[in-house]
């Protein structure tokens, strides 16, 4: 559910700023707005981290080989890394960069004056319906969670990062469109590269979150609490065996990777202590269908493990 609902949120957010970043570049060839320029390239990273997100997705199908033989779930992970990269460069950098040089010659807009704020207005309802598609799917997927955790603990990047990045692009909009309003009242360029600045302090900012909560899950992230303890229970189900430890990694979102030492008694035999192994590597995945690549190392539990 959520590949798909990630999939269908991505490509709803590519064809809005796709539409976005047209309309955007006109208006800043009709006014030379530092602030719809920003938008423009603003627009078009977006784009570009949109179809990243599917590239990676396309890759982490591929299936594992001897080079890479847990398979290749993380490429989600490195692809929405390079976004993070993409957004803090080439969106935030370069509109901070244009800011600096609109404070130093700021002028207001000879004509065409009031093409940007139809095109900003336009804009900013493609992105809240691409916004709404976003919220839509992740609520299929979060549970009682917040966004704001969801975004957190999400192990699949593709909602998290589409719904930073359309909450950004509405805000940025909104800056946008403050300040070229207030060059038109006032003509006055510097207002227009305030909201300039504006927009390339929250890119950056953005941008910051990403790279942090990306950088986590490419490190290696545990299984949820939840499933370390539906894992715990299945193993002990029964009563032949219970955990002594337990680790777990994702492998990718929708791939996990078990590793546990698990107590059996002094009288059983291998055969015994084998089927007690498969019987517990069974009710795990029933329990955790993620759960992909299981490894139980059968031990006798010691008083101190107790």
């Amino acid at each position: 559910m959520s590949a798909s609902g990630g999939t269908k949120a991505v490509l709803a957010a590519l064809i809005a700023n796709l539409s976005i970043a047209v309309m955007k570049f006109l208006a800043y060839l009709l006014t030379s707005s530092s602030s719809m320029l920003a938008e423009s390239i603003h627009s078009v990273a977006d784009s570009g981290n949109q179809l990243l997100l599917l590239l990676g997705g396309k890759a982490a199908k591929r299936r594992a080989d001897a080079k890479h033989p847990f398979g290749y779930g993380r490429e989600r992970y490195v692809y929405s890394f390079i976004v993070a990269i993409v957004l803090f460069s080439v969106g935030g950098l370069f509109a901070l960069y244009e800011a600096y040089h609109k404070w130093q010659d700021p002028h207001g807009f000879d004509e065409w004056q009031w093409v940007p704020i139809a095109v900003l207005l336009g804009a900013i309802v493609a992105e809240s319906f691409s916004f709404r598609t976003a919220i839509r799917e992740t609520n299929q997927v979060r549970g009682q969670q917040s966004l704001a955790r969801f975004i957190r603990t999400s192990k699949a990047p593709e909602l998290p990062v589409i719904l930073l990045e359309d909450l950004g692009a509405l805000v940025g909009l909104v800056f946008a469109l403050f300040g070229v309003s207030m060059t038109l009242v006032t003509d006055d360029g510097r207002w227009d590269a305030a909201g300039t600045a504006g927009i390339g302090v929250l890119l950056v900012a953005i941008a910051v979150v990403l790279a942090i909560e990306t950088k986590s899950l490419l490190l290696g992230e545990s299984a949820t609490r939840a499933h370390v303890e539906q894992i715990e229970a299945a193993v002990a189900t029964g009563g032949e065996t219970s955990v002594i430890h337990l680790r777990t990694m994702h492998l990718g979102p929708d791939e996990l990777l078990v590793a546990a030492k698990i107590a059996v008694t002094r009288q059983e035999t291998g055969t015994e202590i084998a089927e007690a192994i498969d019987a517990a590597e069974r009710r795990i995945r029933d329990a955790v269908p993620i759960a992909r690549v299981i490894y139980l190392e059968p031990d006798v539990r010691r008083p101190a493990q107790r």
